[in-house]
Formats: C-alpha cells, sequence, structure tokens
C-alpha cells in the first residue's frame, strides 16, 4: 500500500520578500536554501513513489528522472547567491526542473489514470528571463513569485494525486 505523508512545505513568497526587505536582503538566503531543499525532498520522494507505482503496473522503473533531474546542493547555491549574478541561474534552474518533473510525472500518473489530466505548468523560460534583462533585474522578483507560486501549487495537486492512488 502506497502512505501518503505531507512532506511539501508550502512557502509564501510575500512573508519572504517583506522579510528581505526589512533585512536588508538577507532573508533571501533562506528563502533560496528552504526552496531548493524543499525541491529535492519533493523529487527523492516522487522517484521513490514512482518505483512503488511502477513495480505495481509493470515492473519496470524509468531511471531518467533521475538522469534530468540531478540533486541541487542548496547550501553551495545559497552561499552562491553572494556573487548575485547565479540568483538568475538558480532561479531559471528551479523553474526548469520543475516543467521537466511535471511532464514526466505526467507521464507516469497518465499509467494509473488515462482518462484524468494532470495540470502541467506552461511557463516560457525566455520570457521571464527577457522580461529580467530589460528590467535590469527587477523582473526576477516578478519571476521568483511565479516560480515558488508553482511549487506551491504542484505541492498541492500532488498531494491529491497521492491521495488518489493510495486509494487504489
Amino acid at each position: 500500500m502506497l502512505g501518503v505523508t505531507k512532506t511539501d512545505r508550502i512557502m509564501w513568497f510575500s512573508m519572504w520578500f517583506l522579510a528581505s526587505i526589512a533585512s536588508f536582503g538577507i532573508a533571501f538566503f533562506p528563502m533560496f536554501y528552504l526552496m531548493i531543499k524543499r525541491r529535492n525532498k519533493h523529487f527523492h520522494r516522487h522517484i521513490e513513489h514512482e518505483k512503488k507505482i511502477s513495480d505495481k503496473i509493470d515492473g519496470k522503473t524509468d531511471s531518467t528522472i533521475l538522469d534530468l533531474l540531478p540533486e541541487r546542493n542548496a547550501k553551495l547555491w545559497t552561499i552562491s547567491l553572494l556573487l548575485i549574478f547565479p540568483i538568475f541561474i538558480i532561479t531559471y534552474l528551479l523553474t526548469k526542473d520543475l516543467i521537466v518533473h511535471e511532464k514526466n510525472q505526467q507521464k507516469t500518473y497518465s499509467k494509473i489514470f488515462p482518462e484524468k489530466k494532470y495540470m502541467t505548468h506552461k511557463v516560457s523560460l525566455k520570457k521571464y528571463s527577457l522580461i529580467t534583462l530589460l528590467t535590469l533585474g527587477i523582473g526576477l522578483i516578478y519571476w521568483l513569485y511565479k516560480t515558488v507560486n508553482m511549487y506551491n501549487t504542484h505541492f498541492i495537486e500532488q498531494e491529491k494525486s497521492e491521495e488518489e492512488i493510495s486509494k487504489l
């Protein structure tokens, strides 16, 4: 039986943004650290969950997700924010990782519920990159807001899907 555990934390961007303003940007460091840690935990939990599903369905496990979404070192990435430019790269990779993860998850879940359509985020990484460049970095705030909310929405949908699967 697949057990459902609620391990994905919801982050409120507005709280972190206000804390960053009040702390002159210091709060961005723990925000990024927590974003990367929860991403890693979620992807690891999903891989375990996917293995259980594959074992029950066809006995095959698709290991390509491990190659597509490597674990990100939260401490190293957070420290790299001191250089400022990595903020853009980290935000880009966090957004891209979620898109790849959702596509892979949709393939896995379509095996169980072929009639159900799962929501995947449609994000134009080029558009967010261009907005950020044209606004000299200010657009990154909006991009971070959208990324945090995409992860929050994904975690909520994931929990619902896991409950449906566990009923099987």
